[in-house]
């Protein structure tokens, strides 16, 4: 979770800033670290989660509407 909470801060620095180049990169980075690290579910199961993440899509501007105090990753 530490490593996902520097990648989540670094996001969250980009999109105050709002440096496009920065947040592309925290997010790709934020992402590929949630996919390697993560655990892979089937597509049939759905459960509970205290993470919802956008896409790689997603704009500056939608994940600023997404963004708490906390960030994306809680805690």
């Amino acid at each position: 979770m530490s490593r996902l909470n520097a990648l989540d801060a670094a996001l969250q620095s980009a999109t105050g800033a709002g440096d496009e180049a920065a947040f592309g990169t925290a997010l790709r980075a934020l992402l590929d670290a949630v996919r390697r690290l993560g655990t892979p579910l089937p597509d049939e199961r759905i459960i509970p989660s205290d993470l919802a993440l956008p896409d790689e899509d997603t704009s500056l501007l939608q994940v600023r509407e997404l963004l708490s105090g906390e960030g994306l990753i809680p805690g």
